[in-house]
């Protein structure tokens, strides 16, 4: 009688869908590492928008002041020495008078400019 003998090597026996959990399993990584990359890429494109957004409002408050800016104060009206040309006094007080209607000069600066006047 012959006795069977055992291999010597067996064979390895895999489940059937071990092939089909590795690929789903690389696939998964990939798939996550490509949403991390979108996300951050994401972010990233974010912050630069932001960025760009306060250099914009940054440049538009800056035109504001510029534009807002007040205008250098005119420039003290000339005097006319005492005795010379009384018409130009009248003149003179007329242009402060207008000055101050129109804001340039305050209250107290049309006061001041005008005791200077009549002060000669």
């Amino acid at each position: 009688m012959f006795m069977r003998r055992r291999p010597l090597v067996r064979p390895v026996v895999r489940p059937a869908g071990a092939p089909l959990l590795r690929g789903a399993l690389v696939g998964g990584a990939a798939y996550a590492a490509g949403r991390s990359a979108a996300r951050s890429s994401r972010r990233e494109q974010d912050q630069e928008q932001a960025i760009a957004d306060l250099q914009y409002q940054q440049q538009q408050e800056a035109q504001q002041a510029q534009q807002a800016a007040p205008a250098p104060p005119p420039a003290p009206p000339q005097v006319a020495p005492a005795g010379q040309d009384p018409g130009g006094l009248t003149e003179q007080l007329a242009r402060l008078g207008e000055l101050a209607q129109q804001g340039v000069l305050t209250p107290e600066e049309f006061a001041a400019a005008k005791a200077r006047l009549l002060a000669g």
